[in-house]
């Protein structure tokens, strides 16, 4: 079992007004910055340092209410004794860290080769959560960059960090490929850029319709893969065994 990552402690002399909840005073700086908070927006920026950890305990606090209203018996019970702390720890530090830790560190180099062929980086595995159930979604996504000489050359690996960070946040499938797709554009300068995404819903497998078998398809392109058909087709020709990945 992988261990659950740790928060930092408080700052040495950290003081927070008396009764205000964390999530108050954050909130408050967002407005203040008149900035969206929505589901998948990253707020890193608005916690100031040992915040993390007071929010820990608050969300720790009103799962367990959430708990104590289903009428799960937490003291007796010796398996949900200590859910609510796991689940806000799963929550603010696994499953939804994206929203609460800057961007990667991301290193990127000049293309000194004025390298110009399509490079594709994939399948890239994505776990994430539906913003309407907050049940998983799980698939792949693939990468294809056509750069120029100007691009930005960053790492395989770094794709994939970017793709966790992205994907890291309650998301709609549509509106995670496009800011990925934004991000690495802003990163990067390509000429082109073409994201396929392919993923399971929980929310449709696990409760409603309970269909196991349907995915969700979707693409963004950008730049030069707008307008040039048969660069796309060598794009989605060039991925394999898409149907059987995810």
């Amino acid at each position: 079992m992988r261990k659950a990552p740790s928060f930092p402690p408080p700052a040495p002399g950290a003081h927070h007004d008396e009764g205000v909840p964390v999530s108050v005073k954050i909130r408050e700086r967002l407005k203040a910055q008149q900035r969206r908070f929505n589901a998948n927006d990253n707020i890193a920026d608005c916690i100031e340092p040992g915040e993390l950890e007071q929010l820990l305990d608050e969300v720790e606090q009103k799962m367990q209410a959430v708990l104590d209203s289903m009428v799960i018996d937490t003291e007796g019970d010796h398996n949900t004794r200590n859910t609510a702390r796991r689940v806000a720890k799963m929550y603010l530090g696994e499953v939804f860290k994206g929203r609460y830790v800057a961007a990667p560190e991301i290193t990127e180099f000049p293309n000194a080769e004025r390298l110009n062929e399509l490079m594709i980086v994939g399948p890239i595995t994505v776990r994430s959560a539906c913003s309407h159930h907050f049940c998983p979604v799980i698939g792949k996504v693939w990468i294809g960059v056509l750069p120029n000489q100007s691009t930005n050359v960053i790492g395989l690996s770094k794709y994939a960090r970017l793709v966790d960070w992205v994907m890291g946040r309650p998301q709609i499938q549509e509106e995670a490929v496009v800011q990925l797709a934004d991000l690495i554009m802003e990163r990067t300068q390509p000429d082109g850029l073409a994201i396929v995404m392919e993923a399971s819903h929980f929310c449709m497998s696990w409760r409603g319709v309970k269909e196991m078998d349907s995915k969700m398809l979707n693409s963004v392109m950008r730049g030069v893969f707008l307008k040039d058909a048969s660069l796309r087709r060598e794009f989605l020709s060039l991925i394999p065994n898409r149907g059987k990945s995810a």
